[in-house]
């Protein structure tokens, strides 16, 4: 199993960001997507998700109408299109893939919104 982010890095306030999962080594299609994010010191919070279907999503509140995720089933991948960014949004993002009690994680990917 494997989940892989990429799409991190430096961007000033205002600005976007698209961050990448690429999932292998499961099926992709069965599990409900997050990505979540954590800053040192701080517990891992969940930023948004989406089902295996894809049917619907759920935001934070502090990410809502900035942040957009979205799923490629046929691709093994789970984007996060993040607009509007703001200092507070620096952290360590993780893509999660879950169904009933598997729980896999990625290695994280630095996003740091800074002037």
């Amino acid at each position: 199993v494997q989940l892989v982010e990429s799409g991190g890095g430096l961007v000033q306030p205002g600005g976007s960001l698209r961050l990448s999962c690429a999932a292998s080594g499961f099926t992709f299609s069965s599990y409900d997507m997050s990505w979540y994010r954590q800053v040192p010191g701080k517990e891992r919070v969940m930023v948004a998700a989406i089902p295996s279907a894809g049917v619907s999503t759920t935001y934070a509140d502090s990410v809502k109408g900035r942040f957009t995720i979205s799923r490629d089933n046929a691709k093994n991948t789970v984007d996060l299109q993040m607009n509007s960014l703001k200092p507070e949004d620096t952290a360590v993002y993780y893509c999660k893939a879950r169904r009933a009690w598997s729980n896999y994680w990625g290695q994280g990917t630095q996003v740091t919104v800074s002037s």
